[in-house]
């Protein structure tokens, strides 16, 4: 998206994190760690989250498809789920385009940066959506974890330390039953709370 979006949800601060998820994903985009709308917070899990192995980030460039999500304020003006274009840049850092439709038929559009955290392959991102004036300030950044990424590189779920936001994410805008049901149990057992999750295809 965001990935953080992310739209990626994520303490959040300011607006610069605000825009990101708001507008997107998590990054697709992942931006901090925000409560996200209107379920109730799950009990903090005794384990540390944990993300994949290893990530290769030419791998994961393209397009992305939020097909569900952990509900978030700052995606509530989308009238569908968003969308993430990754593409990576001279340099390591990834430019990230989030998009989502809105209810009067125009497309609401964010543009940030991530940047990989951690040694070549780390599956630890953040995203910034902020000018990039001012991306010498920390709390303008917002954790992007890759957290599930099947073998082809084709359905991923990002999230961040608190477990507070999650966003599954397809290089399809539908997942097969048996696919989304191994997934669901993979999550589980990483101790989201998945009464929180809302599935793109679902109705009002």
């Amino acid at each position: 998206m965001n990935p953080s979006p992310p739209r990626l949800p994520l303490p959040c601060p300011p607006s610069a994190h605000q825009r990101f998820v708001r507008r997107g994903l998590v990054a697709w985009s992942l931006c901090g760690a925000l409560a996200a709308g209107a379920a109730e917070a799950p009990v903090a899990p005794a384990a540390p989250l944990t993300p994949i192995a290893t990530l290769d980030l030419q791998r994961y460039m393209g397009t992305w498809y939020e097909v569900a999500k952990f509900p978030n304020r700052f995606q509530g003006q989308c009238a569908g789920p968003a969308s993430a274009d990754y593409s990576l840049q001279p340099g390591g850092t990834v430019r990230v385009v989030n998009r989502c439709p809105l209810a009067d038929g125009k497309v609401d559009q964010a543009i940030g940066e991530a940047r990989r955290i951690g040694p070549e392959g780390s599956p630890t991102l953040e995203v910034r959506f902020a000018p990039a004036w001012l991306s010498w300030l920390p709390f303008v950044w917002g954790n992007y974890w890759v957290v599930d990424l099947d073998p082809a590189y084709q359905l991923a779920v990002v999230s961040e330390p608190k477990r507070e936001f999650l966003w599954v994410l397809s290089r399809q805008p539908a997942v097969e039953p048996a696919v989304w049901d191994a997934l669901m149990a993979r999550l589980r057992l990483q101790g989201f709370d998945l009464s929180r999750l809302r599935r793109a295809d679902a109705k009002p």
